[in-house]
């Protein structure tokens, strides 16, 4: 406390080498502020995060259902990392400040115990580093809170009070220590059934989150442009050049990048996940680009182009990429309603299995190739074609086989479509024009009524398309 009673900030908040805080200048900093809260109108997303809570509520009747959103964790013992809230609390309320927990009752009714900003009558606002508004700048109040989201809103601190008693109580754990630490766990199976409800709701889009996923598509093929306008820089500097451009768009557009760009140039694209970036783009070869970016509501596009760096693909090259491109179109058209969430996989697997037949390279016939005791040819796509898309990149993921992976495709389903062919530098099996060429093409797809729609169609996808528009900035 200070001298006055006032309460100092955590002390885990402030750093050694800070300077001491005589009362004279902690006084002093708590005079003089205007502190007025401002007027906030009220989210897009708040009639639809309601109609979510209501929609859990009834699926586990007479029970209290706990979801966190999460807290900081720090970066190189200095500042944090940029902060972004988890993503089944983000579903359910669209708040995206820290260390808010959303807590809906057996009554349906919902309560948001959140960190507002403090009052200027503490030392927080100008000591502590992460929550102070003179280092981290102004929280929202709990009005602006409620007012915008349209939840009662109640200052963190009160959880413990409000999920006190014997209330029969789901919590998403692994998201916060502390939340975790005030239920005391469940049978395991209640709260694994709890995460795999959160992630099963998000399955079929509604109608606010189709037009948040078609912008951030719409960002993301801006954003690659970007990066095809400045290709003088790209062959100057390499890799990192179009991550950082990207970067550039997704941050000027939208929130953030939906996950870390995979920008491989020649063999670098054989690596599925490769984002260390720092490698050189080489006339001649092909680049890989896996970028995605997150709008400020937080869902993310995630789209795959495969270029040529001369602007030109050479016969070899434009082969293989009109092989996965037939394979994705194949893919897409197998999208619709009622077909099962791999169709669009097998569809795509078969045109690529018949390929690499007529290329010579399978050890066995098509038919046992393809077979799901054998998937020989995987040596060559490694991954599936799909995976839901949404506040997440890999949307979903605690959604059971059944309704998933096992599952029928429903209308305002959202998923990716993007089969690979990736042949390794050090692979003795192909020829050796083939070593270090690695291809990807990839889409986000709605399910509709009566087939699909592509997001980001606006991204050109055939081997003619793809050079016209290079040519454009060549």
């Amino acid at each position: 406390m200070t001298e006055n009673g006032a309460p100092t900030p955590a002390d885990d908040h402030t750093e050694s080498h800070d300077q001491t805080v005589p009362e004279a200048w902690s006084a002093f900093m708590r005079e003089g502020w205007d502190d007025r809260e401002a007027e906030v109108p009220e989210h897009p997303i708040t009639p639809w995060a309601a109609a979510r809570r209501e929609r859990l509520s009834g699926i586990f009747p007479g029970e209290r259902l706990v979801v966190p959103a999460g807290t900081y964790k720090v970066r190189a013992n200095d500042t944090d990392y940029r902060f972004r809230a988890d993503t089944a609390h983000v579903h359910l309320t669209g708040n995206q400040t820290s260390d808010a927990v959303v807590v809906i009752e057996p009554d349906g009714t919902s309560v948001l115990y959140a960190r507002p900003r403090s009052g200027r009558d503490t030392d927080e606002f100008f000591r502590d580093r992460q929550y102070g508004a003179l280092w981290a700048g102004a929280r929202p109040s709990a009005r602006e809170l409620s007012d915008s989201l349209g939840i009662e809103v109640r200052h963190v601190d009160q959880l413990e009070s409000g999920l006190a008693g014997n209330t029969p109580t789901r919590v998403l754990r692994g998201v916060s220590a502390d939340v975790d630490k005030l239920v005391a766990p469940a049978e395991s199976s209640r709260d694994a059934e709890f995460a795999k409800a959160l992630s099963e709701l998000r399955l079929i889009k509604d109608e606010w989150e189709l037009g948040e996923l078609k912008e951030a598509c719409d960002i993301t093929v801006r954003g690659f442009t970007d990066a095809v306008s400045e290709w003088d820089q790209v062959l100057k500097h390499g890799e990192r050049w179009i991550e950082g451009t990207f970067f550039r768009r997704a941050r000027a557009e939208g929130n953030d990048l939906g996950y870390d760009s995979i920008v491989g140039g020649g063999a670098h694209a054989t690596t599925l996940h490769w984002i260390d970036n720092d490698g050189p783009i080489v006339p001649g070869e092909l680049v890989l680009l896996d970028m995605g970016v997150e709008g400020h509501n937080l869902y993310t596009a995630d789209i795959t182009r495969t270029l040529p760096i001369s602007g030109k693909f050479t016969p070899l090259q434009r082969n293989l990429y009109e092989l996965v491109y037939k394979a994705q179109q194949a893919g897409i058209e197998a999208i619709r309603p009622g077909v099962t969430f791999r169709a669009g996989h097998f569809a795509a697997m078969e045109i690529l299995a018949h390929g690499l037949d007529d290329l010579g390279l399978l050890p066995v016939s098509v038919d046992e190739a393809l077979s799901e005791d054998n998937k020989t040819y995987s040596r060559w796509t490694l991954h599936g074609v799909s995976h839901m898309l949404g506040l997440d990149v890999h949307d979903c993921a605690s959604a059971s086989k059944e309704t998933y992976i096992e599952g029928p495709l429903q209308e305002g389903m959202v998923l990716t479509v993007e089969p690979g062919l990736y042949f390794q530098k050090e692979d003795k099996l192909v020829p050796e024009e083939l070593r270090g060429i690695g291809i990807r093409i990839e889409d986000d797809i709605v399910v509709t009524k009566d087939g699909s729609v592509n997001l980001s169609k606006g991204l050109p996808r055939t081997a003619d398309d793809v050079e016209a528009w290079m040519g454009q900035y060549l």
